[in-house]
């Protein structure tokens, strides 16, 4: 077991990673990383997903196979991502008993197209959890502002839900509560308040937006500020009245998760986000390549986060008068997120059609999505 990547560990943070491809469950490495790096859970998007169809011909075969039932491209698509994440699913149900389902989860994300849609995100998500049948599935639901009451009906449907698209504690506040919310109804319901969830908070994307706007010492420190600022959000709402009552109820927490934790500027460590983000009763979702790099030469014995935020407060001064409207950048990145993933959504269908058009013709009473 590999020491660094157990440290993270025993400090109470789990680790799962930022990466799905066919080829990573046939040459066996996620059964490695589960084994040896304490792995506990698996993450997708469709950016994810888009890389890994268009750059392998692994799906080809089983694209060809799907088009004689004469499903759409989208159809296409969730079945390849099921086949996956079935088997990913599979290989994490021993960590998911045996920690009473709180690790050993996977995540499939509802189609991005559908971010500014509460209606169909619920008509999505109910379908998407019906059609795996999987007890250890969470389904991604962005936090747009019409994603938030989609998350909230879907926790009390019975869902489990991992937000996604979170760039600052406000946007956390706002997914967190829709998970109360959606508790606070299945209490009043009678229902079993065991519904997972967890709440993805993106990191580097921050520091990527200001790399040309801050003073050269405030480089690659705005995500871990946002980050640390969050913390403390997250870690008062669990000790708050109204939390403690659904806990008491046996309601379990939403975990804070740490996404886009991989390091985007060169000059900078390439595990730099992992060590600073280390912190109990979190979760950090971590790209391979960061995985790996962390576990072969990561700072030893990482310290905690603060649990009060640290100077977080004090830094996100300084930016403020380095001229970032932190709160206005948190809704430009959320939007540009929504865009990306609707990009690599877009580019992905695109992908299916093409392989499609070289092999099995379509039916001719289906058209593409």
């Amino acid at each position: 077991m590999n020491h660094n990547t157990q440290h993270l560990h025993d400090m109470g943070q789990r680790i799962w990673l930022d990466n799905i491809t066919r080829h990573l469950l046939t040459s066996g490495a996620l059964k490695h990383y589960i084994s040896e790096l304490s792995v506990t859970g698996l993450t997708s998007n469709p950016t994810i997903f888009e890389h890994a169809i268009s750059g392998s011909t692994d799906y080809d075969d089983a694209i060809q196979k799907l088009l004689t039932h004469g499903l759409t491209d989208e159809d296409i698509f969730f079945s390849l991502a099921l086949e996956d994440l079935t088997q990913v699913a599979d290989l994490f149900k021993p960590t998911f008993d045996a920690s009473d389902g709180i690790d050993g989860w996977v995540s499939l994300e509802v189609s991005p197209l559908l971010a500014n849609d509460t209606v169909n995100t619920i008509k999505a998500a109910t379908t998407l959890h019906q059609r795996a049948a999987l007890p250890n599935l969470f389904i991604k639901i962005p936090a747009t502002s019409e994603g938030i009451p989609a998350i909230e009906q879907a926790i009390f449907d019975g869902i489990p839900i991992n937000v996604t698209l979170l760039f600052s504690r406000e946007h956390y506040l706002a997914a967190a509560y829709a998970y109360l919310r959606g508790l606070e109804r299945r209490l009043a319901a009678g229902l079993d308040l065991r519904v997972a969830s967890v709440a993805s908070l993106f990191v580097s994307r921050w520091d990527v937006a200001v790399m040309d706007k801050v003073s050269p010492q405030y480089r690659n420190r705005l995500g871990i500020a946002i980050a640390m600022h969050t913390y403390k959000a997250y870690l008062d709402l669990l000790n708050s009245e109204r939390w403690q009552k659904l806990a008491q109820a046996g309601a379990r927490p939403q975990r804070l998760l740490w996404a886009s934790t991989g390091t985007k500027d060169p000059s900078a460590s390439n595990t730099m986000y992992v060590e600073a983000l280390a912190a109990t009763q979190t979760i950090n979702t971590i790209p391979e390549k960061t995985l790996l790099a962390f576990a072969d030469h990561g700072k030893k014995d990482v310290i905690a986060l603060h649990i009060d935020g640290g100077n977080s407060e004090a830094l996100l001064e300084v930016f403020r008068r380095e001229g970032v409207d932190d709160a206005a950048l948190a809704s430009k990145l959320q939007q540009e997120g929504v865009a990306a993933f609707t990009k690599s959504w877009t580019e992905l269908l695109s992908q299916i059609r093409a392989k499609s058009v070289r092999g099995v013709e379509r039916p001719a009473n289906i058209t593409s999505s």
